[in-house]
């Protein structure tokens, strides 16, 4: 995919030399505690195993990978995952991840349009989904914003402490 470039960010598709940086930007999320339903210290993934994650991505014909970049630097990425079922080949979810110094610029927003672009001019891909924690108000504002629905909620799915709650909320847009 050609690079786009934005005032505020360049999106273009991920690279697998991108696999340390999108390591990089994961670990961070991950250590917020906020966004991300690993632990830190159940996240051990290496440099290599998040190559090969990101090559059998840009390898796969219904998934794909995009980061932003600003300055050269990246500092956000989305990917789109898909099912190997026939009765799901139409559908995919989505996960995003940005750097903390870089959220509430637009960035977020950037990203979630070109996936959405891309879905939209897939041949297969109907349906993207997300999830996201009902304390993410914002996340969920811009997906709103941008046409997603909830579909549902999975209650209390994720427990912080042994009185600390989320629910999973999952939210869906057709793209065709």
């Amino acid at each position: 995919m050609v690079a786009k470039q934005d005032d505020k960010a360049m999106i273009r598709t991920a690279r697998i030399e991108d696999a340390e940086t999108v390591l990089d930007i994961q670990r961070e999320v991950i250590k917020e505690k906020d966004y991300f339903i690993a632990v830190s210290e159940e996240f051990n993934k290496t440099v290599e195993e998040h190559q090969e994650w990101i090559k059998k991505i840009i390898e796969h014909e219904r998934e794909t990978m995009f980061v932003a970049e600003m300055n050269g630097k990246v500092v956000g990425w989305i990917v789109f995952l898909s099912q190997d079922r026939k009765r799901m080949e139409h559908t995919g979810s989505i996960a995003i991840m940005l750097q903390k110094d870089y959220r509430n610029k637009g960035i977020g927003k950037l990203l979630i349009s070109e996936i959405l672009s891309w879905a939209s001019q897939h041949p297969v891909i109907e349906k993207v989904s997300l999830g996201t924690f009902s304390t993410n108000s914002r996340a969920i504002e811009l997906y709103n914003k941008l046409g997603f629905v909830e579909e549902g909620r999975k209650i209390k799915e994720f427990k912080f402490s042994d009185d600390e709650y989320v629910d999973d909320v999952l939210m869906y847009k057709l793209v065709k």
